[in-house]
Parts: C-alpha cells; structure tokens; sequence
C-alpha cells in the first residue's frame, strides 16, 4: 500500500503520528470524532483506571493506539484495520503493543466496561452494532459513540432511543460529536432486520448483514453487468480461476458458479460482514460447491492467476469519495489476471474508467452502458 498522508494527532498520552495506507491523497488518518473520543475515554480512565474496554471499527488505528495503555480488543469489520495498526505502531514506537484486531467472523466476549464505537454511516449497521453491544457491555459499563456530525446516519437518535439508554449528549467540537450510552435491553436476537435481501428474475435471492453494500436491493449497475458475467464464464476452459473482486454480496461469483460450478471461485471483500454474507448465499444457491473467502484490503499478491475477474469497484471510502480504491484494483486485477484472461467490471460513467484502465491493459473494451453505467472488458496481451 502506498502511504498517501500522514497527520499528528494530539492525545492525553502525547502525540501520535499516523498514516492513512492505501487512501487518496491529502487524506487522513484521523479526524475531530477519534480526538473527542480518545479525550472522553481517558476522563473515564483515571476513575476506572483497570477497565476492560473494546474498540469498535477503529479506522486507522487512532483510537487502538490513543488507548494502548488501557491494552483494549479490537473488532472492526474492515480489514484495512490490521496493516493500519502496525505501519502505525510501527511509526510511534514508544506506543505498547496493541493486540491484533479481530472481525465479526470470530468477535470477542465481554464484559466490558468501556467501549468506543465510530458510528457508521449506515443506519442498519448502527442498529446492529448496538443491539450486539447490549450483549458484552457490563451491567455498569459505557458505550462512547462518536462520529462526525455530517456523516452521522439519518434516524441515529430514533436508533440509539430503541436500542440503548442515553447518558449525556457532549457538546460537539470541531463538528465532532460523542453520546455516552449505558446497555439497553434490545439484542439481536430480537431484531429482524439482521438479514436483508432479494430475488433476482432467475429465482436466485440474495441476502446481506447491515455493513454490505445495496444488502436488500439490487445495484443497478450490477444488473447491468449479470448478462456479460454469464457470457463469460460460458467460455471459460474446466475448472479456471475466478475471482470476484468487492465481492460484497457475492452476487457476481455465484451468479458464475450457478452456471459453472467446476469454476475455482475466490471471494474477496475488505468487509468482514460481506464474506460471510457472501458465504451465507453460495450455501443456499450452491449447496455444495467450495469457494476461498479471503477478508483483505484489495489482492495481498499471491492469490491467482485467474481466467476470470469480475469487479464492481467501490468509490467510497468512509466519508470519503473517488476513484483511489478503483485504481488500485485495477493495478491488482491486471497482475493477478491468467495469460488470456480478463476482467470484467461495472463503473459510474462520470468517472472515466476507460481512461484508468489503459494505465495496466493493452486490451480495453466497452461491452455495454447506460446514462449511469458502463461496462468494461480488459485484458493483457
């Protein structure tokens, strides 16, 4: 990954100096919400100074090492987490060593008396992670959730009322904002929002936890792109190497292993909640049919080669919005692709994928579009 900005963040311990790896330029690895949270969070230490506390999707390891002394767990979805951590201990080495983070695959159990959350974007995710809070807060623990104000999701307050009861609203700083929680009485048990899905005009149905993208409907520019994956898997050789890139949902991969199940399929998505998702949904349509899921941050270099890559690159990036992600999967995608093989992707219009692409294909071809959408084949002579 290629260091693209580094900032120093001032905490109670001293001050960090952190990169974001693998983001756009200019940038960066924290903001005012990991600053509030880290400030609120040693107000409580100094009273509980032997707190069990966890850490929830930490972005850039922030609050992971603004919290080190407290020796907190880790759980995040994404999984640019874990080489954020160490390029970032790795930058501040009088930091303690700060425990590997894990995923929702394998969570971690409470209690805990001190938990930090970064509110996510998605108002489904938040409602999630309250209710599974509710289940490993202790009887007199606190939830610190923090976020920016203009990136909080519509109907939070409606959502932090039904799961969890509400201490203080701090005044917000720096456009920042912190809500300090006590566990409430909804768990996920009881919530029938965990899964949400679809049925595609073939009688297939996709299904997504609340962090996958477009998890209860279908992405117009994925409809755009099935008709094109189902051509090209018709004339792939036996058993070839696919891939499907952002695998989010699945919904591509097993699209293909429907229609070829002897392909070598491996799933990749840098969301925890996606492969599983992604899982969940080849069991149902495939019963049967093995497949890699790989929890990573793009392709980690000794994956492939592959016949097939099928790629519907995200352009979001937490709060962020550009082509930087899409980029870099294009440089991965190109390296990892067979001899002959090709990539198949979708991309908004606007962004000018034809252009990217030529940077890594000799071969690049507009199959379809739409006002919205194009798709593309590329390849490598």
């Amino acid at each position: 990954m290629i260091e693209t900005s580094n900032d120093s963040l001032p905490t109670p311990e001293g001050v960090l100096a952190l990169v974001r790896p693998g983001g756009a330029r200019g940038l960066r690895a924290w903001d005012a919400a990991d600053a509030l949270l880290l400030d609120t969070a040693h107000d409580y230490l100094r009273e509980q100074p032997d707190a069990r506390v966890l850490v929830v999707d930490d972005a850039f390891g922030a609050l992971g090492l603004g919290l080190a002394r407290a020796r907190p767990d880790l759980v995040a979805d994404n999984a640019t987490l874990a080489s954020a951590l160490r390029a970032n201990r790795a930058r501040n080495p009088g930091c303690p060593p700060v425990a590997a983070p894990s995923d929702w695959r394998a969570p971690p159990s409470g209690p805990y008396d001190l938990v930090l959350l970064r509110i996510p974007r998605q108002a489904d995710y938040l409602g999630w992670l309250l209710r599974w809070l509710n289940g490993v807060l202790a009887a007199q623990g606190r939830l610190l959730a923090g976020g920016m104000i203009k990136h909080l999701p519509d109907r939070s307050v409606a959502l932090f009322a039904e799961a969890v009861r509400t201490d203080t609203v701090l005044p917000a700083r720096k456009k920042a904002r912190v809500v300090v929680c006590r566990r409430g009485e909804a768990r996920l048990a009881d919530w029938p929002d965990t899964w949400k899905g679809y049925r595609l005009d073939d009688g297939l149905t996709f299904e997504g936890l609340p962090a996958v993208f477009s998890r209860d409907r279908l992405d117009q520019g994925t409809r755009r792109l099935l008709p094109w994956v189902a051509r090209a898997v018709a004339a792939l050789p036996p058993q070839a190497r696919m891939l499907d890139l952002a695998c989010g949902n699945g919904i591509l991969g097993i699209s293909a292993l429907v229609r070829r199940p002897d392909l070598m399929a491996t799933f990749v998505d840098v969301s925890s909640q996606a492969l599983m998702s992604a899982g969940h949904n080849l069991a149902r349509a495939c019963p049967g049919v093995d497949a890699a899921f790989l929890h990573q941050d793009g392709l980690a270099g000794s994956e492939g080669p592959f016949e097939l890559i099928l790629l519907n690159p995200p352009f979001h990036d937490g709060g962020a919005v550009g082509d930087h992600i899409a980029l870099r999967l294009f440089r991965q995608a190109a390296q990892r692709l067979a001899p002959g093989g090709r990539l198949l992707l979708v991309g908004n219009r606007h962004l000018g994928y034809h252009r990217s692409l030529r940077r890594w294909f000799s071969r690049v071809r507009q199959l379809d579009a739409d006002p919205k959408f194009v798709v593309f084949e590329a390849g490598r002579s």
